[in-house]
C-alpha cells in the first residue's frame, strides 16, 4: 500500500511539472504571435487579421484535428449533440469577442482595454468552471487559492493598466479623438467575458474529448476535438469583420503588397496562436479535471507577464519616464505572484 501511494504521488507530480511546464511555453509563445505584425506595415490591420483567420481558425485546427485524431464523422455524430451544440455556440461568442476587442482600443485605448479583458476573461473563465463543477471545493484551501490567485491576477493587470494610460500621456502628443469612454468599457467586459469561453469550450466540451478517445485518440490529442468546431465557429465573426473592414476601408488592394512574404508572416502567427491553444488544451488535460479552474488565469498571467517583458526589453517604454516603468514592474511582480498561488493551490488536488 505505502509503495502504491508513493507511486501514485510521483505520477501526480510528474502530471503537475508536465502541465505546468506546458502552461507556460503555451503563454509564452500567444504573447508572441502578434510580432510578425511589426513587419506587415503595407497592409492594414484588417488585411492581416483576415489572413490570420484563415489560417488560424479554419485551416490549422482542420489540418491538426485530422492528422490526431481519428473517425472525425464518426466523432461528431456520435457526440452528445448538446455538447457540440454549446461547444460552436463558444465558438461563435469567442469569435464576436474578437471584434468587441478592436471596438473598444479605438475607444479607450489598448491599456485600460487590455487590462479589462484579461481581468475579466481569467476571474469569469476560472470561477464559472469552479462553481459549476467543484463546487463543493468552493471552500477548500484549493477553492480559496483560486480565488486569491485570480484577485491577484486581476490586482495585477490593474496595476499594469495604470501604468499603459501614464505611458500612453507621456508618449502621445494629444489625445486621440473621438473617445467614447462608457461604451469602451462595455465593448472590453463583454469581450472579457466573451475571451473566457474558449475555456468554456474545453470545460464543458469534456464529454466531446471523451468520445475521441473512446475511438482511439491519444490523451493528448483528445482535446483538438474541441477545437475544431470552437475555431470554426469563432472564424466566422472574424471573417464577417474583416470583409467589412476591407470594403469600408477600401484596403482589399493592399494584399498586392507585400507578396508572398506576408502572407507567410500571417501563418506564422498562426502557428504561434493556434500551437498555443494546442498547448493549452494538453496542458488542461494532463493537470485533470481542476485543469480549466487552475489553467485559464494562469495562461492569462503567463500572457501578461511575457507581453509585458517583452514590451520593456523591445523599447516601447522608452520616453515614457522612470513612474510608470516602476508601476509595470509592480503589475509584473502581482502577476508573478498570482501564478506561484494559482501553481501552489492546484497542488492541493492533483
Amino acid at each position: 500500500m505505502r509503495v502504491s501511494q508513493e507511486v501514485d504521488k510521483k505520477v501526480n507530480n510528474d502530471g503537475f511539472v508536465m502541465g505546468f511546464l506546458l502552461l507556460v511555453v503555451a503563454g509564452v509563445i500567444n504573447a508572441c504571435f502578434t510580432l510578425p505584425m511589426k513587419f506587415t506595415r503595407k497592409w492594414a490591420w484588417e488585411n492581416t487579421w483576415f489572413a490570420w483567420t484563415i489560417f488560424a481558425l479554419l485551416v490549422l485546427p482542420f489540418v491538426v484535428t485530422v492528422s490526431t485524431v481519428s473517425k472525425i464523422g464518426e466523432l461528431y455524430s456520435s457526440a452528445p449533440a448538446g455538447v457540440l451544440v454549446e461547444v460552436i455556440l463558444f465558438g461563435a461568442g469567442w469569435g464576436v469577442a474578437q471584434v468587441l476587442f478592436g471596438l473598444a482600443i479605438d475607444a479607450i485605448g489598448i491599456a485600460l482595454t487590455f487590462s479589462l479583458v484579461m481581468g475579466t476573461s481569467a476571474a469569469v473563465g476560472s470561477l464559472v468552471p469552479l462553481l459549476q463543477q467543484h463546487h463543493d471545493s468552493l471552500k477548500t484551501s484549493a477553492g480559496h487559492g483560486v480565488i486569491a490567485g485570480v484577485a491577484l491576477m486581476i490586482a495585477g493587470v490593474a496595476v499594469s493598466a495604470v501604468a499603459g494610460k501614464q505611458r500612453e500621456r507621456a508618449t502621445r502628443v494629444e489625445a486621440l479623438p473621438n473617445r467614447r469612454s462608457s461604451l469602451g468599457i462595455v465593448f472590453a467586459l463583454l469581450c472579457g467575458l466573451g475571451a473566457s469561453f474558449v475555456n468554456f469550450g474545453i470545460s464543458f466540451g469534456a464529454p466531446l474529448m471523451q468520445t475521441a478517445r473512446s475511438l482511439g485518440a491519444s490523451t493528448f490529442a483528445s482535446s483538438n476535438a474541441v477545437w475544431l468546431p470552437l475555431m470554426l465557429a469563432g472564424a466566422i465573426p472574424n471573417l464577417l469583420y474583416c470583409l467589412w473592414l476591407l470594403r469600408a476601408n477600401k484596403t482589399t488592394s493592399k494584399f498586392s503588397g507585400g507578396g508572398i512574404a506576408y502572407w507567410l508572416l500571417a501563418l506564422i502567427m498562426a502557428v504561434f496562436w493556434f500551437g498555443s491553444t494546442v498547448l493549452y488544451g494538453v496542458s488542461i488535460t494532463v493537470l485533470g479535471s481542476w485543469g480549466p479552474v487552475f489553467g485559464w488565469p494562469l495562461f492569462m498571467s503567463l500572457i501578461v507577464i511575457t507581453a509585458s517583458l517583452l514590451g520593456i526589453f523591445t523599447g516601447e517604454w522608452k520616453g515614457s519616464g522612470a513612474a510608470p516603468l516602476r508601476i509595470q514592474w509592480i503589475g509584473v511582480s502581482l502577476l508573478v505572484f498570482a501564478v506561484f498561488c494559482l501553481a501552489l493551490s492546484s497542488r492541493l488536488v492533483i
